[in-house]
């Protein structure tokens, strides 16, 4: 029996389109995270583990949608492909079945090494040029999504009990840029 051709696909960020991760493919469903990958607890991963099925296919546009770290993406892996399901990944062409060769595990872990290894060079980078902006004087970090005015609406609304969903979902924020915006009211009004 043929099992589903199930996709997965990752963004970081809200604002980041996901549609070429599985452009081209023909899939049964999708299940799309928009979340950091530092972490496999997401909300959507943890539904397609659960729903993958012996003879299942998950495809995957590359290692790094699926996990940012070589110990997430082997656990991943070995999860799905315990319970029966094949794991393909389209960028580097590469396909896991549970049976896999010494090869193919050896390819699993170093194309994984590289996916993290590109990871922490991108953050120390990035932390190097940060720290040369503030020694130039030109670095004044993110720029705030809410202005003087916004931020007054979003305290006065907290505090007459909306929840922090519903703030974050009408600001466009994550709960969590929410809850900064609240904690930074609090310490000004301390």
């Amino acid at each position: 029996m043929a099992g589903q051709r199930i996709g997965y696909a990752r963004v970081s960020t809200p604002d980041q389109n996901e549609q070429r991760q599985l452009e081209g493919q023909t899939l049964d469903q999708v299940f799309t995270d928009r979340a950091s990958g530092k972490s496999t607890q997401r909300p959507k991963l943890e539904e397609l583990i659960r729903f993958a099925r012996a003879g299942d296919t998950v495809v995957v546009h590359s290692m790094d949608r699926l996990a940012r770290n070589l110990d997430d993406l082997r656990a991943v892996v070995q999860t799905l492909t315990g319970k029966g399901a094949r794991v393909e990944f389209v960028k580097e062409s590469l396909v896991f079945t549970g049976e896999d060769s010494p090869m193919a595990n050896l390819m699993l872990s170093v194309m994984g090494a590289f996916a993290e290894f590109e990871r922490s060079l991108i953050k120390e980078r990035q932390r190097e040029g940060i720290a040369l902006a503030k020694t130039r004087g030109v670095y004044k970090g993110r720029k705030r999504a809410l202005g003087p005015e916004k931020i007054a609406e979003l305290v006065a609304r907290a505090a007459a009990g909306v929840p922090k969903t519903q703030l974050a979902k009408d600001c466009g924020l994550s709960r969590e840029t929410v809850y900064q915006y609240l904690r930074r009211s609090d310490q000004s009004t301390a």
